[in-house]
Protein backbone atom coordinates (compact mmCIF):
# COMPACT_ATOMS: atom_id res chain seq x y z
CA UNK A 1 0.00 0.00 0.00
CA UNK A 2 1.44 3.28 -0.77
CA UNK A 3 1.47 5.64 2.13
CA UNK A 4 -0.14 8.98 1.60
CA UNK A 5 1.34 12.03 2.10
CA UNK A 6 1.13 13.64 6.07
CA UNK A 7 1.50 16.98 7.11
CA UNK A 8 3.02 16.56 10.37
CA UNK A 9 2.93 20.46 10.99
CA UNK A 10 -1.09 20.73 11.09
CA UNK A 11 -2.52 23.91 12.30
CA UNK A 12 -4.82 23.66 15.27
CA UNK A 13 -8.29 24.78 14.15
CA UNK A 14 -11.53 24.72 16.51
CA UNK A 15 -13.14 21.70 16.75
CA UNK A 16 -10.80 20.09 14.98
CA UNK A 17 -8.99 16.40 15.96
CA UNK A 18 -5.07 16.12 16.32
CA UNK A 19 -2.36 13.63 17.01
CA UNK A 20 0.12 15.39 19.02
CA UNK A 21 3.57 13.70 19.52
CA UNK A 22 6.98 14.79 20.41
CA UNK A 23 10.58 13.57 21.93
CA UNK A 24 13.80 14.39 22.90
CA UNK A 25 16.75 15.58 21.48
CA UNK A 26 19.03 12.69 20.24
CA UNK A 27 16.61 10.04 21.82
CA UNK A 28 17.45 10.67 25.14
CA UNK A 29 15.06 9.88 27.98
CA UNK A 30 11.88 11.97 29.07
CA UNK A 31 10.61 10.27 31.87
CA UNK A 32 12.81 8.52 34.22
CA UNK A 33 11.07 7.81 37.33
CA UNK A 34 7.18 8.01 38.54
CA UNK A 35 8.09 11.64 39.48
CA UNK A 36 8.93 12.30 35.92
CA UNK A 37 5.64 11.00 34.63
CA UNK A 38 3.51 12.67 36.80
CA UNK A 39 4.74 15.88 36.56
CA UNK A 40 4.34 15.87 33.03
CA UNK A 41 0.58 14.92 32.90
CA UNK A 42 0.41 17.45 36.13
CA UNK A 43 1.45 19.94 33.45
CA UNK A 44 -0.46 18.79 30.69
CA UNK A 45 -3.77 18.78 32.21
CA UNK A 46 -3.02 22.82 33.98
CA UNK A 47 -1.92 24.18 30.95
CA UNK A 48 -3.80 22.18 28.12
CA UNK A 49 -7.12 20.91 29.28
CA UNK A 50 -8.60 24.07 29.64
CA UNK A 51 -8.22 24.70 25.52
CA UNK A 52 -8.64 20.94 24.17
CA UNK A 53 -10.55 17.65 24.51
CA UNK A 54 -8.25 14.38 25.69
CA UNK A 55 -9.37 11.36 24.37
CA UNK A 56 -6.19 9.19 24.64
CA UNK A 57 -2.83 9.04 25.98
CA UNK A 58 0.87 7.20 26.83
CA UNK A 59 3.96 8.18 27.72
CA UNK A 60 7.19 6.63 26.76
CA UNK A 61 10.78 6.23 27.52
CA UNK A 62 12.02 9.59 24.97
CA UNK A 63 8.53 10.29 23.53
CA UNK A 64 4.42 10.70 24.23
CA UNK A 65 1.50 10.43 22.42
CA UNK A 66 -1.74 12.46 22.60
CA UNK A 67 -5.28 12.47 20.53
CA UNK A 68 -6.94 15.76 21.55
CA UNK A 69 -9.90 17.54 19.70
CA UNK A 70 -9.57 21.76 19.94
CA UNK A 71 -12.44 23.24 21.41
CA UNK A 72 -14.66 26.18 19.67
CA UNK A 73 -13.22 29.25 19.68
CA UNK A 74 -15.92 30.64 21.58
CA UNK A 75 -14.96 28.40 24.72
CA UNK A 76 -11.45 29.37 24.53
CA UNK A 77 -12.68 32.67 23.96
CA UNK A 78 -14.34 32.25 27.78
CA UNK A 79 -11.81 30.56 29.08
CA UNK A 80 -9.27 33.19 28.23
CA UNK A 81 -11.71 35.68 29.84
CA UNK A 82 -11.79 34.07 32.85
CA UNK A 83 -7.77 33.97 33.50
CA UNK A 84 -7.09 36.97 35.74
CA UNK A 85 -5.72 40.09 33.19
CA UNK A 86 -2.52 39.85 35.27
CA UNK A 87 -1.88 35.87 34.55
CA UNK A 88 -2.22 35.88 30.64
CA UNK A 89 0.12 35.18 28.41
CA UNK A 90 1.14 37.49 25.77
CA UNK A 91 -1.04 35.21 23.57
CA UNK A 92 -3.97 35.13 24.92
CA UNK A 93 -4.13 38.82 25.33
CA UNK A 94 -2.92 39.17 21.84
CA UNK A 95 -5.92 36.82 21.14
CA UNK A 96 -8.49 38.54 22.64
CA UNK A 97 -7.14 41.91 21.97
CA UNK A 98 -5.69 41.84 18.44
CA UNK A 99 -3.88 44.30 16.22
CA UNK A 100 -5.79 45.30 13.35
CA UNK A 101 -2.61 43.76 11.28
CA UNK A 102 -1.99 40.58 14.13
CA UNK A 103 -5.19 38.76 14.53
CA UNK A 104 -3.84 36.22 16.64
CA UNK A 105 -5.34 32.98 15.78
CA UNK A 106 -6.47 29.83 17.62
CA UNK A 107 -3.51 27.80 16.52
CA UNK A 108 -1.13 30.21 18.08
CA UNK A 109 -2.95 29.56 21.46
CA UNK A 110 -2.44 26.21 21.44
CA UNK A 111 0.82 26.30 20.25
CA UNK A 112 1.31 28.50 22.65
CA UNK A 113 0.37 26.28 25.70
CA UNK A 114 2.65 22.96 24.33
CA UNK A 115 5.76 25.37 24.21
CA UNK A 116 4.59 26.40 28.07
CA UNK A 117 4.19 22.95 28.83
CA UNK A 118 7.88 21.73 27.24
CA UNK A 119 9.56 24.71 29.02
CA UNK A 120 8.04 24.22 32.08
CA UNK A 121 8.91 20.47 32.42
CA UNK A 122 12.27 21.00 30.89
CA UNK A 123 13.79 23.67 33.47
CA UNK A 124 12.44 20.99 36.27
CA UNK A 125 13.73 17.85 34.22
CA UNK A 126 17.15 20.10 33.70
CA UNK A 127 17.54 20.78 37.27
CA UNK A 128 16.60 17.82 38.66
CA UNK A 129 19.14 15.91 36.52
CA UNK A 130 21.53 18.77 36.28
CA UNK A 131 21.39 18.90 32.79
CA UNK A 132 21.84 21.92 30.63
CA UNK A 133 20.26 22.21 26.74
CA UNK A 134 17.53 21.64 24.82
CA UNK A 135 15.09 18.39 26.09
CA UNK A 136 12.47 18.46 23.47
CA UNK A 137 12.80 18.32 19.79
CA UNK A 138 11.73 21.32 17.58
CA UNK A 139 9.04 21.62 16.32
CA UNK A 140 6.88 19.56 17.83
CA UNK A 141 4.62 17.11 15.15
CA UNK A 142 0.72 17.71 15.23
CA UNK A 143 -1.23 15.24 12.35
CA UNK A 144 -4.96 16.46 11.84
CA UNK A 145 -7.35 13.76 12.37
CA UNK A 146 -9.79 13.68 9.18
CA UNK A 147 -12.48 10.90 9.99
CA UNK A 148 -13.68 9.08 12.91
CA UNK A 149 -12.35 6.02 11.87
CA UNK A 150 -8.80 7.44 11.79
CA UNK A 151 -9.53 8.39 15.49
CA UNK A 152 -10.47 5.24 16.49
CA UNK A 153 -7.15 3.37 15.11
CA UNK A 154 -5.39 6.55 16.26
CA UNK A 155 -6.22 5.47 20.14
CA UNK A 156 -5.73 2.06 19.79
CA UNK A 157 -2.11 2.90 18.39
CA UNK A 158 -1.44 5.41 21.14
CA UNK A 159 -2.47 2.98 23.62
CA UNK A 160 -0.60 0.11 21.59
CA UNK A 161 2.83 1.83 21.62
CA UNK A 162 4.35 -0.06 24.76
CA UNK A 163 4.19 -2.81 22.00
CA UNK A 164 5.33 -1.27 19.00
CA UNK A 165 7.98 -0.33 20.77
CA UNK A 166 8.74 -3.87 22.41
CA UNK A 167 8.71 -2.64 26.06
CA UNK A 168 5.31 -4.27 27.42
CA UNK A 169 3.60 -6.91 25.24
CA UNK A 170 0.47 -6.45 27.59
CA UNK A 171 0.35 -2.83 26.90
CA UNK A 172 -3.33 -2.51 28.97
CA UNK A 173 -1.40 -2.91 31.58
CA UNK A 174 1.23 -0.17 31.17
CA UNK A 175 0.79 2.53 33.57
CA UNK A 176 1.36 5.26 31.77
CA UNK A 177 -1.47 5.26 28.97
CA UNK A 178 -4.60 6.25 29.49
CA UNK A 179 -6.29 2.55 28.69
CA UNK A 180 -6.89 1.84 32.32
CA UNK A 181 -8.32 5.37 32.94
CA UNK A 182 -10.98 4.62 30.05
CA UNK A 183 -11.76 1.36 31.54
CA UNK A 184 -12.31 2.98 35.45
CA UNK A 185 -14.89 4.97 36.47
CA UNK A 186 -12.74 7.22 38.84
CA UNK A 187 -13.00 11.03 37.80
CA UNK A 188 -10.47 12.30 35.15
CA UNK A 189 -10.18 15.45 32.62
CA UNK A 190 -10.11 12.61 30.02
CA UNK A 191 -12.86 12.08 27.83
CA UNK A 192 -14.03 9.03 28.82
CA UNK A 193 -17.40 8.96 27.51
CA UNK A 194 -16.71 10.39 23.89
CA UNK A 195 -13.89 7.52 23.51
CA UNK A 196 -16.33 4.51 24.64
CA UNK A 197 -19.24 5.96 22.59
CA UNK A 198 -16.68 5.85 19.37
CA UNK A 199 -16.13 2.31 20.35
CA UNK A 200 -19.78 1.96 21.18
CA UNK A 201 -19.54 0.62 24.51
CA UNK A 202 -16.72 -0.81 27.15
CA UNK A 203 -16.96 -4.40 25.51
CA UNK A 204 -15.91 -3.30 21.76
CA UNK A 205 -13.36 -0.78 23.21
CA UNK A 206 -11.36 -4.08 25.10
CA UNK A 207 -11.88 -6.34 22.30
CA UNK A 208 -10.43 -3.75 19.92
CA UNK A 209 -7.76 -3.45 21.90
CA UNK A 210 -6.76 -7.26 21.59
CA UNK A 211 -3.48 -7.84 20.05
CA UNK A 212 -4.71 -11.11 18.44
CA UNK A 213 -7.58 -9.31 17.38
CA UNK A 214 -6.16 -6.47 15.45
CA UNK A 215 -2.82 -8.22 14.41
CA UNK A 216 -2.84 -7.70 10.65
CA UNK A 217 -3.74 -4.42 11.09
CA UNK A 218 -0.50 -3.81 13.18
CA UNK A 219 1.49 -3.42 9.93
CA UNK A 220 -0.62 -1.28 7.64
CA UNK A 221 -1.05 0.83 11.41
CA UNK A 222 2.35 1.33 12.53
CA UNK A 223 3.62 2.97 9.75
CA UNK A 224 2.56 5.89 11.58
CA UNK A 225 6.41 6.91 11.77
CA UNK A 226 7.59 9.88 14.25
CA UNK A 227 10.75 10.30 12.09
Amino acid sequence: MKKKSVNYYALFEPNDFYHVYNRTNNKETLFVDEEDSLLFLSLYWELLEPFVHTYAYCLMGNHFHLAIGIKSEWEIVKIIENIPFAERTVVQKAFLHPLEEELVPVHKVIEAQFTRLFTIYAIRFNTKYQRNGNLFHRPFKRIQITSEDYLVWLIYYIHSNPLKHKIQKDFWNYPWSSYQTILSTTPTPLNRKDVLDWFIDIERFKKFHLPEWNMPAHAQLWQIEEA
